[in-house]
């Protein structure tokens, strides 16, 4: 059977050829072992093929060969034929030929026929087309190809990763994204965080010589110097004060900023000559108690109290070893330095709970993280750590407790895995099908615990964590959450001791990782931002997952709490100090609001109160924050709406302490505006006295934010005022004071219509005059959205009196200078005859103004000469298509000179002028002389 339209590699094994699921990258079909539990079809390898075939197939399969193939294989064709026919030649001394598909010999170090340029291609075109999504699925089939390579020791994996990481570094966006400041999608970072760990445990290969090491040194170095190569934390920047995130390099000694290949190249000097450490991978039981009893002597640290070894290590570091003991075939290795691993995070974490009840006992502050001498400091970050220590360790501790077939009829056969079975069944989803994994604890060597087996450490170092778990006593920086895990122990322990479950999750509760970056902001004001993209070494990608799961717990515990006072507000005191983002507050005082609020019980006025105040919590995060506006105006009108459910109180809280919580176009837009509705009042239910003390707070409110912003503010702040004489002269009086600087002509317009409108004639004329004054409109500007402003202002002029349309009207010719527009304002004086409104409030009709006398006389030049300005203009730049539209725009601008006594002399005039300057554009002069007779 035969693999031509199979997407397989095909690799050439000791007795065959494997096929592993990838792209045309590897050699032609051949005979196939199956070492993998899915189908493979497979072929004679080419030597066998060759010799079924008598001379004229040989002929034929050769002239084919060479014509399908002509331009590449041609010229070889020939000079191997000429060889051949040599007798003297180099392929003749030798016997038979070599066959790429008949796998390798036992003494060669690669089984593998690799086609770089194909590997190349690919990648290539993987990272061309843009859509991490749908190529990422393809390049991770790759690297697992890379893992297969190692785990059967091919030299060839690599060589295979060299090529993939060679692309990745020509990819043309890393120049583009550096250039742009831009930075990498989730899916794009965590393929070179893939590419990075391969590399690690390429480095890490137990059985590597010395010049291969050297070699893989050299070039992750010259890959490190590149400007393209992207860093290893991509939310760390230059102005972070973190040392451990630099790399101290050049002749000055300038710190840069550690890349991808830092943490290879790094692994590449690890040695693994220790003698503890080849102790513990080779388990050999005879020189078991001889060792123990050596190093118990020397160094006691090196096995717990039952005299089991343990490895002490950074456990990033220690896991990578794990990981590459695995990678390159050694299991059994891998498996013993895990168990020694876990057993030193269960010592630490034992000295760790000793430390802090030592601390609790004798009275003294606990330290933090970053001072106490019992903490280690991982630079990377525990949550969403790059080589997933902790997960490797899981996967190791419970391969080993896997049973593929489980057989309850029998035990295992060694002496050491015979157990107590308990067996765990796991949804395992494999090419779309879904399977049962079975578990068993299987005993450990020498442990004489006989509760302790493979898959009880895979648990407890998934528990740990890091460090320190995160149920511990002390808050440890590098803790990783247990909200999910506290979840389950919370439901499970509440019916039968709610005490214990509330002490799980207040100790749960925590997030450490974000505890230290909130320490410095807690009292400053100006801070309150919602921690993204910041603290050490954290991938943040990770944070909506965990924050979302940290809200379930708070939310699970403020319910159980909700009848015991005290315990609700133990609870609250967590929540608000250890949930860090405002988008979960949010949704955790909108849940609590709800669970106060049911329709089929009565308000429950402890849990309206946690709601509320969350809600301020909230609101003094988000106060200075780059929140979108919408967001942070729903917050804004959520609380509003919990105060008034809990009642004057509240809503009066809010008004005096405004400037904790809100700015001021919220306070008067949104908060301001609400209390004093209609609605809010009938809700509300307030007497006399406690809506006038209601309404004068909300009054005082609206001057503060008119006096501090009053661009924003004035106009709301004038209608929350207006019932109230003294505070809306006091409101008028801050937007006078205001006029000169900050207000501008729009503001100071809407605010001098809501005057007229209130019967302020006077009022609204005088900062109508002021608006005026800050109002320029060029000659072209025909649309300018203050045009409707100028004649109602006009308007309001006119009715007032002679004297104040003369100075509306010589401002109005000072500062516009668009002919339509003063025209339309000279017509809207001489068609109207609007009453004059005295000072007593009453209107007395007036005559019709007329041209020849001000102020209409002055209005009607300034019309004519911004008219003669607005033609020479246009004739500037006109083209034979405006033509028309220039014949109607004089057309008009005739009708404007005739109300004029001298008007058609002007406009004679101008068409003189006009024939003089512009005598070249005869079509146009042409035009004119037929429209207009000149």
């Amino acid at each position: 059977m035969r693999l031509r339209e199979s997407r397989y590699f095909l690799v050439p094994a000791r007795r065959g050829i494997v096929a592993v699921q990838n792209p045309d990258a590897i050699s032609c079909p051949a005979q196939v072992t199956h070492i993998r539990p899915f189908p493979v079809l497979g072929c004679h390898t080419n030597d066998e093929t060759l010799y079924q075939m008598n001379r004229e197939q040989l002929q034929k399969f050769i002239q084919y060969l060479i014509s399908e193939h002509h331009t590449d294989v041609l010229p070889t064709a020939q000079k191997l034929a000429d060889e051949i026919l040599e007798s003297d030649s180099e392929i003749n001394k030798l016997p038979g030929a070599p066959d790429p598909t008949a796998g390798a010999s036992i003494e060669d170090d690669n089984s593998w026929h690799l086609d770089e340029e194909q590997v190349c291609e690919q990648v290539k075109s993987y990272l061309a087309k843009g859509n991490f999504t749908s190529s990422s699925d393809h390049l991770a089939s790759m690297f697992a190809k890379v893992r297969e390579m190692l785990k059967v020791r091919d030299s060839n994996g690599a060589r295979m990763l060299t090529l993939i990481t060679e692309q990745f570094l020509a990819d043309p966006r890393l120049v583009a994204w550096q250039v742009q400041g831009a930075a990498m999608s989730d899916k794009c970072r965590q393929l070179w965080d893939k590419l990075s760990s391969l590399w690690v445990c390429v480095v890490l290969n137990p059985s590597s010589s010395e010049a291969e090491r050297e070699t893989w040194q050299k070039q992750l170095k010259s890959w490190v110097e590149m400007d393209v190569c992207p860093l290893e934390n991509p939310d760390q920047t230059p102005s972070n004060h973190n040392h451990h995130n630099h790399h101290h390099d050049g002749e000055n000694g300038q710190p840069r900023m550690r890349t991808i290949f830092h943490r290879a190249l790094e692994a590449s000097h690890l040695s693994w000559d220790d003698s503890h450490l080849q102790f513990i991978l080779k388990g050999n039981s005879s020189c078991y108690n001889k060792h123990k009893l050596h190093h118990r002597t020397s160094d006691p640290n090196l096995f717990t109290s039952q005299g089991l070894p343990m490895w002490h290590e950074h456990i990033p570091t220690a896991c990578v070893r794990v990981d590459a003991l695995r990678s390159h075939g050694y299991h059994e290795g891998a498996l013993r330095l895990a168990v020694a691993i876990v057993r030193s995070m269960k010592q630490k974490q034992l000295e760790h709970q000793q430390y802090y009840q030592w601390i609790r006992h004798s009275g003294m502050p606990p330290m933090d993280s970053d001072q106490g001498t019992m903490v280690m400091y991982n630079r990377d970050g525990w949550v969403g750590h790059l080589l997933d220590p902790i997960g490797c360790l899981y996967d190791v501790l419970t391969e080993a407790s896997l049973v593929t077939q489980p057989d309850s009829s029998g035990s295992p056969s060694s002496d050491w895995l015979q157990t107590h079975v308990f067996q765990e069944n796991a949804a395992c989803t494999t090419g779309g099908t879904t399977s049962q994994v079975h578990y068993q604890h299987k005993l450990i060597p020498h442990s004489k615990d006989r509760n302790e087996s493979y898959l009880t450490l895979a648990y407890e170092a998934a528990l740990i964590g890091g460090p320190c778990s995160g149920l511990g006593l002390g808050i440890h920086t590098e803790s990783v959450p247990m909200h999910t895990f506290a979840k389950y122990l919370y439901k499970s322990l509440l019916p039968y001791d709610a005490e214990l479950a509330f002490r799980v999750g207040l100790r749960a509760i925590r997030l450490p990782v974000l505890e230290a970056i909130d320490r410095d902001d807690m009292d400053d004001p100006s801070n309150n931002n919602n921690n993204q993209g910041q603290g050490p070494g954290m991938r943040w990608f990770t944070m909506s997952h965990i924050e979302t799961q940290q809200y379930e717990l708070g939310a699970m515990m403020i319910s159980a709490a909700r009848d015991d006072v005290l315990r609700l507000r133990t609870v609250m005191d967590a929540t608000m100090c250890h949930i860090h983002g405002a988008a979960m507050l949010y949704k955790l005082a909108q849940e609590t609001l709800k669970m106060a609020t049911l329709s089929d019980r009565p308000r429950h006025m402890p849990l309206l109160n946690a709601a509320f105040e969350l809600g301020l919590k909230v609101m003094r995060k988000t106060l200075s924050s780059s929140i979108p506006s919408r967001q942070r105006q729903e917050m804004v009108h959520w609380l509003v709406s919990c105060a008034t459910e809990l009642g004057f109180d509240a809503l009066l809280s809010l008004v005096r302490n405004w400037k904790m919580f809100f700015t001021p176009v919220e306070a008067t837009g949104t908060v301001a505006v609400t209390i004093m509705s209609q609605q809010t009042l009938l809700q509300l239910g307030l007497d006399y006295p406690r809506q006038e003390e209601l309404a004068t707070c909300t009054r005082t409110l609206a001057l503060q934010c008119a006096t501090k912003d009053p661009p924003n503010c004035a106009y709301t702040a004038l209608t929350l005022c207006e019932k109230e004489p003294r505070a809306f002269e006091a409101c008028y009086q801050i937007i006078l004071g205001a006029t000169e600087s900050v207000l501008n002509s729009d503001k100071l317009f809407n605010i001098a219509r809501y005057m007229e409108h209130r019967n302020y004639a006077h009022r609204g004329y005088k900062l109508a005059y002021i608006a005026m004054k800050k109002l320029h409109i060029a000659y072209n500007e025909d649309r300018h959205p203050a045009i409707n402003n100028i004649h109602w202002a006009c308007g309001l002029s006119y009715a007032l009196g002679k004297e104040e349309l003369q100075n509306m009207v010589l401002l109005v010719v000072k500062n516009v200078q668009c002919a339509d527009v003063l025209v339309d304002v000279l017509h809207r004086c001489t068609l109207t005859a609007p009453s004059i409104i005295t000072a007593s409030g009453k209107s007395q009709p007036v005559k019709l103004l007329s041209y020849d006398k001000p102020p209409l006389c002055q209005l009607l030049e300034a019309a004519i000469r911004a008219y003669i300005n607005t033609t020479h203009s246009r004739l500037t730049h006109i083209s034979p298509s405006r033509y028309g539209d220039f014949i109607e725009f004089l057309s008009k601008a005739r009708e404007t000179f005739l109300l004029a006594q001298d008007g058609h002399i002007q406009f004679a005039r101008l068409i003189e002028d006009m024939k003089l300057v512009y005598k070249g554009k005869k079509k146009l002069m042409f035009l004119i002389k037929e429209r207009f007779g000149m």
